[in-house]
Formats: C-alpha cells, sequence, structure tokens
C-alpha cells in the first residue's frame, strides 16, 4: 500500500512539474489594424534599445505558393504575417562571453499574425530554449527586457 501511494505521488508530481512547463513561445494579443501594431511593436524595440534589422514580409513570400500549393496554402486565413529580426549589441556580447552556443539566438526575431482584427505577437522565448546555460541569468534578463517592449507596445 506505501508503495503505492509513493508511485502515485511521483507520478502527480511528474505531471505537475510538466504542468508548469513555461512554454517557449511568449505570445501577446492586439486588437485593431495590424499596421498600427506592426509600427507600434517596431518603435517600442527601437526605444527599449532592439534595433530592428530586418522587416520580412513572409506573407507575401508564402503568396508566391498559392496557386503550387492549392488548399494547403494558409489553411489559418492570416491577413498578414511579418517579422521583425532585431539585435541589441550589449546582450549579444553578454551572452557569447558567457555562452558562445546561444549566439545562434542573434539576431531575434518576433513575428506577428493577423487575422480578423487581431494581432498575435510571437516571441521564442530565450530563457526557454537551453535552460543549464551558462548565459541563462542573461537570457533570463534579455527575455524580460523584450518583453517589456512588447507590452509597451499595447499601450501606445
Amino acid at each position: 500500500m506505501n508503495r503505492l501511494i509513493r508511485s502515485l505521488l511521483g507520478g502527480l508530481i511528474l505531471l505537475f512539474c510538466f504542468a508548469v512547463h513555461a512554454s517557449p513561445v511568449a505570445k501577446i494579443t492586439m486588437k485593431g489594424a495590424f499596421e498600427d501594431h506592426y509600427d507600434w511593436v517596431s518603435q517600442s524595440l527601437e526605444e527599449h534599445r532592439f534595433y530592428v534589422i530586418l522587416e520580412p514580409n513572409i506573407g507575401r513570400s508564402l503568396s508566391n505558393f498559392k496557386e503550387r500549393w492549392g488548399e494547403d496554402y494558409n489553411r489559418n486565413g492570416y491577413e498578414e504575417i511579418r517579422s521583425l529580426v532585431f539585435c541589441n549589441p550589449w546582450y549579444v556580447n553578454q551572452v557569447v562571453n558567457k555562452d558562445p552556443e546561444m549566439a545562434a539566438l542573434c539576431p531575434l526575431s518576433v513575428t506577428l499574425l493577423h487575422k480578423g482584427g487581431t494581432t498575435d505577437v510571437l516571441l521564442l522565448r530565450p530563457s526557454q530554449l537551453k535552460p543549464n546555460s551558462p548565459a541563462q541569468a542573461i537570457l533570463e534578463e534579455l527575455e524580460t527586457d523584450i518583453m517589456k517592449a512588447l507590452n509597451a507596445a499595447q499601450k501606445p
């Protein structure tokens, strides 16, 4: 009986650990016009010293394959799919000093998906990509600062 209880308790603890594991993707949802959201996010990143270096229009690139992909094209019906690629030299230096492998994060990006008056801003969370990284404290700080910028974009 004691063994059964310990096994059940161990299983519950394991399930709880999986339940509280943070998603590797952070998501902020905004209501309204896409162009406004895109501009606000771009400006806010810049104001928080994350310098936008590239602005790929992924939706436009995908539309070139509409005919070839047929019914598989844009099944979720997004009206806009764009990214903002950005970097902060100070954070790059700090991360590379602690864990050169994590230089793979540079440059960082957010992807904006828009349909029906709603924009989702998506970020791969730096702190969740390599939890045992020697740069973990810097990665957590970086993520916090990016999220501050993204949250500030909701209140122009």
